[in-house]
């Protein structure tokens, strides 16, 4: 697995220079809470036919940040962009709430539950 840092800057010229559709699955798109402001954004990506190769991009954000939406390189990740709003409360550009979440539902539930906090020290 490689692991490859990016920013919100960078992120969609980052991937568009990596990605090959025909080389490269779009797994996912996933968070992992780092503490009460900060979520790790993971773009996670399988390499065809082989075994244990992935590449993951990843950048930290905050409540405050809006994620560039990269539904015009890889359409599927509509999905997981929807998921990670609904989830984290995560901003996506054009991705809508409400996907996986009831309107009686708790908002945000990963974001402030602790799973998946990583503790440092």
């Amino acid at each position: 697995m490689q692991k490859i840092e990016t920013s919100l800057d960078t992120l969609l010229k980052d991937l568009e220079e990596f990605y090959d559709y025909k080389v490269w699955e779009f797994m996912t798109l996933n968070g992992v809470k780092i503490d009460e402001q900060t979520t790790e954004v993971q773009w996670i990506f399988s390499k065809y036919g082989a075994i244990d190769e992935s590449v993951i991009f990843f950048t930290n954000v905050n409540s405050s940040d809006t994620i560039p939406s990269i539904v015009e390189l890889i359409p599927s990740a509509i999905i997981s962009q929807r998921e990670l709003v609904d989830m984290f409360g995560v901003e996506v550009e054009g991705s809508e709430k409400g996907l996986y979440l009831d309107e009686d539902s708790p908002n945000a539930p990963l974001s402030s539950c602790g799973i998946g906090i990583v503790k440092n020290g």
